[in-house]
């Protein structure tokens, strides 16, 4: 029957009906199981990941986190590290970015044997991290016995803590960075320098508001691993109260001498890690968009 016969009787047309294959509705079938398998395979790890967090939210109810957040010890524990890893951070931004921006402009012989010496602190034990470092600024050490004759003393001092959150927390500053400057286009940095800015110029006006998020981003991670840092500063620092006692340290202290105490610290570097992972999971995500 033909379209005008349709219209003269007042029918219209069936609308299509799109009939999948089998084989199509099979392979959706298997793909379906096959994510709830992955997703299965995943638990144990997931639950290993998540269970150490609850048991130090549980065990640290908010009555037992409010009465140590005010003892002397967590508040200097608190305060120290704060102190020791913004300054290291500060520190690893100033004297990394030129070192992230050669990285990501300039093609030299050697560039892999740097990368590989700026990415070895993040696989080197942390302790021989510290005892490297206690071999260089001790009182023996190739530097330190110099500094010594000047009446300068690095090891077991504040000074100590920061120079060791900056050798394990620079290498992910730096890498952060240098991919952050390798996205800038290099095209908006000549014609720049082509109207007459100068190489700060470029630096301040081109390249560092495109790449913020990138320097940003990879402060913030170093921040976190200096905040956490424990290997290198139990040896090359010590773990005097007051004196060189950071957060880890104080947990590691407080575990064998007050668990509640070491529970808040636990809890308070929780929140810090979760803090600075959001941030950078923000940035990331707003870069993307």
């Amino acid at each position: 029957m033909d379209s005008s016969l349709h219209r003269r009787v007042g029918h219209k047309p069936a609308p299509a009906v799109l009939v999948l294959p089998q084989r199509s509705r099979r392979r959706r079938r298997w793909d379906h199981v096959r994510r709830w398998a992955l997703l299965l395979a995943g638990v144990p790890l997931l639950l290993l990941l998540l269970l150490p967090i609850l048991a130090l939210v549980v065990r640290t109810p908010p009555a037992l986190l409010a009465h140590y957040l005010g003892s002397s010890g967590t508040v200097q524990a608190v305060g120290l590290s704060l102190g020791t890893s913004i300054a290291a951070t500060l520190s690893v931004a100033l004297l990394g970015t030129p070192l992230a921006h050669m990285l990501a402009r300039r093609r030299f012989h050697g560039r892999r044997l740097l990368e590989a010496l700026i990415d070895l602190p993040t696989v080197l034990p942390p302790a021989v991290a510290g005892l490297g470092l206690l071999m260089v600024f001790g009182r023996r050490g190739l530097l330190g016995s110099w500094l010594q004759s000047f009446g300068v003393e690095i090891a077991f001092t504040p000074l100590a803590v920061v120079l060791a959150q900056i050798f394990v927390a620079a290498p992910y500053y730096v890498k952060t960075a240098s991919i952050g400057l390798t996205g800038v286009s290099v095209e908006l940095e000549q014609a720049a320098g082509l109207d007459g800015a100068g190489p700060l110029q470029v630096f301040r006006h081109i390249t560092l508001p495109l790449a913020w998020r990138s320097l940003i981003g990879g402060m913030a991670l170093c921040w976190a691993r200096a905040l956490g840092e424990f290997g290198a500063t139990i040896i090359f620092a010590g773990n005097y109260p007051g004196r060189t006692q950071t957060m880890p340290l104080a947990v590691y202290l407080g575990f064998e001498i007050e668990l509640e105490q070491a529970l808040t610290l636990a809890v308070i570097l929780l929140a810090f890690s979760f803090g600075i992972l959001f941030t950078i999971r923000a940035l990331l995500r707003d870069e993307a968009e």
